[in-house]
């Protein structure tokens, strides 16, 4: 059992009889008599869903631990994935609706480490950004001011914002916590 003020994200824990992952946990301690309070954001390792609530400070939760194992991406087939263990050919299914919208960005042969919670996998934990191709986007600008962004539909149909720079056939490098682009991809030499 831990203490409300102790939760960090990423963490596993069970609360009111489900079991969730902390995606953000943000505490605010309190002044004179008020107790501190604890702001997170839960996902349920079951359904997938997310919320958002305060627990007060001193609220004890159950820590419930989980194991990772690196894994390849091989497919996705009906709103499942599938993964699989190159040292033992073990082979885990996880729903789409765990891992979020992220699932749009994993490829074949991908290395990703899922979650598991016993022998349940439970989610996939993605690299912090991907390198993807600029599928449609409108021509260049070098004249304008840089702070302006222009819409991009991504290879896998994701749209986001780019700078004016950007043209189609571009790779970029995309943070996948924020769907925001972060720079250009360096040319393979």
């Amino acid at each position: 059992m831990i203490a409300a003020s102790q939760l960090r994200n990423g963490m596993a824990i069970r609360y009111e009889g489900e079991t969730y992952k902390v995606l953000l946990a943000d505490y605010h301690p309190g002044q004179g008599k008020m107790g501190g309070v604890a702001h997170v954001r839960l996902k349920n390792l079951s359904t997938g869903t997310t919320w958002e609530t305060s627990l007060r400070g001193d609220l004890k939760v159950e820590d419930v631990p989980l194991e990772k194992k690196a894994m390849d991406f091989l497919y996705s087939d009906s709103g499942i994935c599938t993964f699989m263990d190159a040292a033992t050919g073990e082979q885990a299914d996880v729903s789409e609706n765990l891992i979020g919208d992220a699932a749009r960005f994993l490829l074949p042969e991908m290395s990703v480490a899922v979650e598991f919670l016993g022998d349940q996998p439970v989610g996939v934990e993605l690299p912090g950004f991907v390198e993807v191709e600029i599928a449609d986007t409108a021509p260049p600008v070098h004249a304008q001011n840089d702070s302006t962004w222009k819409p991009a539909r991504l290879e896998n149909g994701v749209e986001i914002l780019v700078p004016q720079f950007i043209k189609t056939g571009d790779r970029i490098r995309l943070d996948l916590t924020t769907l925001k682009y972060m720079d250009r991809a360096k040319a393979a030499k």
